[in-house]
């Protein structure tokens, strides 16, 4: 009861706070509004000696009701409950509004009384104006004295701030400066702007000289700049990349603003700095979505995201929600997992259209009751085991994750009439090394093979990509620790090379190839161009300050069982089909009878438990002819055991 109490004493202490506000405001808005009033009639009949007796005696009649009137619509769009001190363009365009509405009324009055009940059409419209004027000019006064001095009051005003210079004269460095002028307790002035459009040198933002392209920064010794910001969220990589050279090259401290889908969601303000990462400069271009294709497929629809906690998964979860599904099913394993994408999502404000759903894949009675009880029309198949030299060493568990699931899974969409079955692929399926890639390639083939069998009730499809930024178990986050560690930094080889694209661009070209896909096709990302691992390694230690081979040393320890020193983007029995997504290939092949894969899928299923890793490899090949699996040399001739009779459960036509 006490805590009830508290809380109680709380609220009541809040509105009573609130109420105390409001004859504050409701004062300085009458005397505005009366000021305005009475300066309009001045102005009207130049400063009273156009006014004849009566006018003049008329002349505050109607304040009566036009300033009550106003004050009314006022109160309406909430202009009393907020601070005066926080004012900003919403407030604006609310205020003009209400204004209006009051102004609007006073002229219909007129022209229904002849002017007998209002002011002239000249006083009312004058009065609108220099109401608008007035109260805007209040509002503002009140917020600058907020922001000037009683914010830096607290601020560090002792220290002398840091001279920043904003490298992208754009809205983002605009907004940046506004707020490093606004936050003072930030200790960062913006004295300089640069930028790489010409037609924006020597001119001004906010005050700031843009003094000319980064490159300035090389030649002006005379700035004195203590730190510069790079303000830049939607450049391409390449340049930030050049431009992290210059500025290393420079000596200059150097951070960066969030990314373009931070700013974008809301998620984070332009003024939260931070240090420049690996995933900046291997940033690629904005890559343009078709969003009415993939809003048709999307919205109204009841969407399956398997592997919901995932790197992939939970971006997927993030972008099919904006756009408005029905309901969205969250399939997850892992109840750590699933919590933090769950709490992510709530957050977002999407909490009405999740169902939170801890599953294993491969438990097929659990996935067959979410299919009876939830019925959905679009899954997209994000569960797998991916870590390549831990699957390399359990190819069981890759097997049972990635081809019996999957195959489980793409049979029960087509039994319950799932409209579009899309399965997250990987560039190691690709004439696979690895058990990772050999069991993914299997899904591929078996999938197809399926859809060809079904007769195209069920669209399904795959979709490949490399590697992406940020992602768990990803190279990039060892990186980090190693240097934080003090090295070495381990790359397995110095040529070895990897494509790499950010999850959310991965992720929007995922949905694009669903929007697209008529069933039976592979969609092979455009990955752009592949990048050298031991340069990545490079550029990641000196983001850290340091130098290669001197702070921190690169070693190499040599490819692992079942690596690549390349990935490659397509087989050579597959045929390229060009799609109206220049980002996007789309990829067709002649899948193998569905009675013979699924045959074999029968057998692995009942010898994964009964045989050795290497001949589960020798097994795994025979469904994917092109895999060269990695093998010690007493395994590489010796024969298979003889089939056990366990029977399994495993999808068939």
């Amino acid at each position: 009861m006490s805590q009830l109490s508290k809380e109680w004493d709380g609220l009541r202490a809040g509105r009573l706070s609130r109420l105390s506000r409001i004859p504050a405001v409701v004062l300085i808005y009458t005397l505005a509004l009366l000021f305005s009033y009475w300066l309009a009639f001045q102005l009207r009949f130049d400063f009273g000696r156009l006014l004849t007796d009566t006018e003049r005696d008329f002349m505050w009649k109607p304040a009566f009701w036009m300033i009550p009137l106003k004050l009314a619509f006022l109160l309406v769009i909430g202009q009393f409950a907020g601070l005066l001190s926080y004012f900003s363009v919403p407030d604006l365009r609310r205020l003009f509004g209400a204004l209006a509405l009051a102004s609007a009324v006073a002229g219909v009055i007129w022209w229904e009384t002849a002017g007998a009940a209002a002011p002239p059409r000249t006083v009312i419209l004058a009065d609108f104006m220099l109401s608008f004027l007035f109260i805007s000019a209040a509002r503002l006064f009140c917020r600058l004295v907020r922001e000037q001095v009683f914010h830096s009051a607290g601020s560090l005003a002792k220290v002398r701030p840091l001279r920043v210079g904003v490298i992208g004269a754009g809205y983002a460095g605009a907004t940046l400066a506004r707020e490093l002028d606004v936050k003072k307790h930030l200790g960062l002035r913006c004295v300089a702007f640069f930028d790489d459009n010409p037609q924006k040198w020597g001119s001004s933002v906010h005050g700031i000289r843009v003094l000319g392209a980064p490159e300035v920064l090389l030649e002006n010794k005379k700035l004195r700049l203590d730190k510069v910001i790079i303000a830049m969220p939607s450049a391409a990589g390449r340049r930030v990349r050049e431009i992290v050279a210059l500025l290393q090259q420079a000596k200059i401290r150097f951070e960066t603003v969030p990314t373009i889908d931070q700013l974008a969601t809301g998620r984070v303000k332009v003024s939260e700095l931070r240090p420049v990462e690996i995933e900046d400069l291997l940033g690629r271009d904005p890559v343009r979505l078709e969003t009415e294709e993939i809003r048709a497929i999307l919205r109204g629809q009841v969407v399956m995201v398997t592997g919901a906690g995932g790197s992939i998964g939970s971006e997927l979860c993030r972008q099919i929600a904006s756009f408005s599904p029905a309901r969205l099913l969250l399939i997850e394993q892992s109840e750590v997992q699933m919590f933090q994408i769950e709490q992510e999502l709530i957050g977002l404000g999407y909490g009405h259209l999740i169902a939170p759903l801890v599953a294993d894949v491969y438990d097929l009675p659990r996935m067959q009751g979410i299919f009876d009880r939830f019925q959905p029309q679009v899954v997209f198949h994000a569960a797998a085991h991916k870590h390549v030299p831990m699957m390399e060493a359990q190819p069981v568990e890759a097997i049972k994750n990635n081809v019996l699931a999957t195959a489980q899974l793409g049979k029960l969409a087509v039994d319950y009439g799932v409209d579009r079955f899309v399965l997250i692929s990987t560039d190691k399926a690709i004439n696979p090394t690895n058990v990772m890639g050999a069991t993914k390639r299997f899904a591929e083939i078996y999938l197809q093979s399926l859809h060809a069998t079904a007769g195209g009730r069920t669209k399904i499809m795959a979709v490949r990509f490399g590697n992406v930024l940020g992602s768990s178990g990803s190279v990039i986050p060892t990186f980090h620790k190693q240097i934080a560690a003090g090295g070495p930094v381990k790359v397995t080889h110095p040529d070895v090379t990897r494509y790499f694209m950010t999850i959310a661009e991965a992720v929007g070209l995922v949905l694009q190839s669903a929007s697209q896909g008529q069933g039976g096709e592979i969609f092979v990302l455009d990955m752009g161009k592949p990048v050298r691992i031991v340069d990545l390694a490079r550029q990641m230690i000196e983001l850290h300050g340091l130098k290669p081979g001197v702070d921190i040393d690169i070693e190499f320890i040599g490819l692992r069982p079942g690596e690549k020193l390349f990935e490659e983007l397509s087989h050579q029995s597959e045929n390229c089909i060009p799609t109206s997504h220049p980002k996007i290939m789309r990829f067709v092949s002649q899948p193998p009878p569905f009675a013979d894969i699924s045959n074999h899928l029968i057998h692995m299923a009942q010898e994964i438990h009964h045989l050795e890793a290497d001949h589960l490899k020798l097994l795994l090949k025979k469904g994917v002819p092109e895999y060269q699996p990695f093998l010690r040399p007493e395994d590489v001739v010796r024969p298979l055991p003889n089939p056990s009779p366990t029977p399994t459960y495993i999808a068939t036509a």
